[in-house]
């Protein structure tokens, strides 16, 4: 098997070829990638569920909108916490209850009191399930031009418009790349 070069940390932008309805124009943050498969977040399908129905302590922790998103197709039924803690990049001790991912972005554990992290957190989200790939299959779509890989902002995790985050996520690329964020949504209108 050849090495797989991490890309934990960094964004999925689906191409507009993308095919498949769950990731349809979907930022996906990485948080873990390895030999042993890829497993992520889509950062911009929110959900009409508020955050206090189902989580109610950590509510008052979320951004607008506070609201659960869907973090992908894979365990509907289970959370994830996701958050940004500032200052956490440049080498500051973790608080109790969240472990880095990427820079200053790192999961939460649910199960802690809110109290622990209340102090520490920049920002906070709550995703309804995930995105999974087993060995190899990310690569295989990679190679295929599904996603484009960009690297993160911290701000990407709690942007306030989800439904603009595709299209700002490819317009600050330096490349080609940021006139893809100009692409119809239905190009057979053009």
């Amino acid at each position: 098997m050849t090495e797989v070069s991490s890309l934990t940390g960094r964004l999925l932008v689906a191409t507009p070829a993308l095919a498949d309805p769950n990731f349809d124009r979907a930022v996906v943050l990485l948080l873990d990638h390895d030999e042993e498969g890829s497993l992520g977040v889509v950062l911009n399908r929110p959900t009409p569920v508020d955050v206090g129905d189902i989580l109610e302590g950590w509510a008052d922790l979320t951004g607008e909108p506070g609201v659960v998103f869907q973090g992908g197709p894979v365990q509907l039924d289970s959370a994830l916490g996701v958050a940004v803690i500032p200052g956490e990049a440049s080498g500051e001790r973790a608080p109790l209850g969240w472990r880095r991912v990427h820079g200053a972005i790192g999961l939460v554990d649910l199960e802690a009191p809110p109290e622990l992290l209340a102090s520490a957190v920049g920002s906070l989200r709550i995703f309804a399930g995930y995105a999974g790939w087993g060995p190899g299959q990310l690569e295989d779509e990679l190679v295929d031009g599904a996603w484009y890989v960009v690297e993160s902002e911290p701000g990407d995790v709690s942007s306030p418009w989800p439904e603009r985050l595709w299209r700002e996520v490819l317009r600050r690329q330096r490349s080609e790349l940021a006139m893809v964020a100009t692409y119809p949504d239905d190009p057979s209108l053009n």
